[in-house]
């Protein structure tokens, strides 16, 4: 069967991330992201994790407690257009996801913004590895998700093909808007 743009999105980082890399969950949500690149990028990689809700980070918490990546994991309690901040520019990332919208059994109100989402994706892109991926779940159901899908998709679009592939993956016969996906991958 095809896959969900979920699990696609594991498959895209996992096909490029190694132990020793460095990866970045830009919307860590519930933590399952971030316990996956952690997992990923083993016990001598780092993932960074932003998000601007405490119960994301607790949530994120709870998960990577007694595992062997919680010390090689970054929460970071502010929002990804901000992880200029916080990576070294000289940081250079093989992996990082968004998962676009709200965050699951929360506030419906507090959602990813078209504006930060693009101010992230510059930072990322500016630290990205040869061969590395930025992959974009876009869920856009939601009051607001639509002008997000449509600033993303024109950022997407407007990479130059010299420099990056860029994939858009997509369920086109289904209810209720099914998540669109993008992955950035750097030549």
């Amino acid at each position: 069967m095809l896959k969900t743009a979920l699990h696609y999105s594991r498959q895209l980082l996992q096909e490029v991330l190694q132990p020793g890399d460095i990866a970045v969950d830009a919307t860590m949500g519930n933590g399952h992201d971030t316990l996956f690149m952690a997992e990923c990028v083993g016990k001598t990689g780092f993932v960074y994790a932003f998000d601007i809700q405490a119960q994301a980070i607790e949530s994120t918490k709870a998960r990577l407690t007694d595992t062997p990546f919680e010390q090689r994991v970054q929460l970071i309690f502010d929002g990804h257009q901000n992880l200029a901040l916080y990576l070294p520019q000289e940081t250079i990332i093989k992996g990082a996801i968004f998962n676009l919208g709200y965050l699951p059994k929360s506030n419906k109100s507090i959602i990813t913004l078209p504006n930060t989402t693009k101010k992230a994706l510059d930072a990322l892109l500016e630290r990205l590895a040869p061969k590395g991926r930025i992959v974009i779940v876009a869920y856009y159901g939601h009051k607001g998700g639509a002008e997000e899908l449509l600033t993303v998709r024109n950022y997407c679009e407007q990479l130059p093909q010299e420099l990056y592939n860029v994939l858009n993956y997509q369920f086109i016969n289904q209810k209720n808007q099914p998540p669109i996906l993008f992955c950035i991958e750097k030549k």
